[in-house]
């Protein structure tokens, strides 16, 4: 187990997905030696019913985020929501929608007041959250917002997934495809280049990043006979970024810029559009992907995947990608600690 000053705050999730699961999962393996120590900001009663139910040997200890550390050896540390919440897997219910926002935000103001480290967010599904009134986008957006808790009044998040061998950002994210012309801006792609820029700098410890531009359109518009967009808004963005002395290049044809070669004259990728994005990672590195937000005044990290309702509480769900979200958070807090 990695020995941290303080623990990670790891969210509840959608409480009908495999959030539940993968916790108990990896909390097992809490002996790895790279695995940070964290608690679960959840109902309890919603925990110990999963583990009976998935034959778990995992013995929960309700206690607060100043106690995790201690507890953690012997037992999964859990800080109780207001809440009780069955155990009900593959269901979502709108009613469970404030409580999984409230472990968001307790999670984060754990880490305000200094008593985490960082947030991993356990997945959350969109749908139930909107049937309870949720007003954002995603997970991504509503933690932007929660940085006015940190003084900061705009910060402007940004999702980067990032595996063993690649880095990559959307630019533009949950919005339908037949709007991202219309969406990318020069101002927009040069504002997420410099966000980048500087949490791979401040966060991963990269002292002169390299980011390398998709282009839009393929083979990045032809010099306009497929597309004007990669001449006319995405290289006058990287010209922005390299006469502010950030090291970037393109716009690249997206279709070479992802194999193996490729991927080691850049350090991060930054794609148009989420799928250009998403469908690279998941490809090489589907079970070990990380989602980090940059931008924010604290680090947070999640699984790079679904709630996957169909897998909860079957046993198939793996822990793999939670496990890296909680090793990359660790790590991200000591930026001379990353790979």
């Amino acid at each position: 187990m990695r020995s941290l000053s303080l623990p990670v705050a790891l969210t509840m999730g959608e409480p009908g997905g495999i959030g539940p699961d993968i916790t108990l999962a990896s909390w097992l393996r809490r002996f790895d030696e790279t695995l940070p120590a964290f608690y679960v900001i959840a109902d309890p009663g919603l925990l110990a019913a999963r583990a009976e139910r998935l034959k778990l040997q995992v013995p929960i200890r309700v206690c607060t985020a100043d106690e995790a550390l201690s507890v953690f050896s012997n037992a999964l540390p859990v800080v109780p929501l207001d809440r009780e919440i069955s155990d009900e897997p593959g269901e979502l219910r709108s009613a469970n929608g404030p409580a999984v926002i409230a472990s968001i935000d307790r999670a984060v103001d754990d880490i305000r007041q200094g008593k985490a480290a960082a947030v991993v967010t356990n997945p959350i599904h969109k749908k139930a959250l909107y049937d309870a009134g949720f007003d954002y986008p995603g997970h991504t957006e509503y933690l932007g917002a929660l940085s006015a808790r940190f003084g900061i009044a705009s910060a402007r998040p940004v999702m980067l997934l990032a595996g063993p061998d690649l880095h990559v950002v959307p630019v533009t994210v949950h919005i339908p495809l037949k709007d991202v012309p219309g969406t990318l801006s020069r101002e927009l792609i040069a504002e997420t280049g410099r966000i980048v820029a500087a949490d791979l700098k401040k966060r991963f410890g990269i002292e002169a990043p390299r980011l390398a531009l998709c282009g839009l359109n393929p083979h990045a518009g032809e010099g306009g006979t497929i597309g004007r967009e990669d001449m006319e808004i995405i290289a006058p963005a990287v010209a922005d970024l390299r006469a502010e002395g950030i090291d970037a290049s393109g716009p690249y044809s997206a279709d070479t810029l992802f194999h193996a070669r490729a991927r080691t004259t850049y350090d991060c990728a930054l794609a148009m559009y989420h799928d250009q994005a998403l469908i690279p990672i998941k490809t090489i590195a589907f079970d070990s992907a990380v989602n980090v937000t940059l931008g924010l005044p604290f680090v947070r990290t999640s699984p790079d995947h679904g709630t996957a309702l169909s897998l909860a509480g079957t046993g198939k769900a793996r822990p793999d990608s939670l496990e890296a979200a909680l090793r990359l958070a660790a790590a991200l807090s000591d930026p001379h600690s990353v790979d």
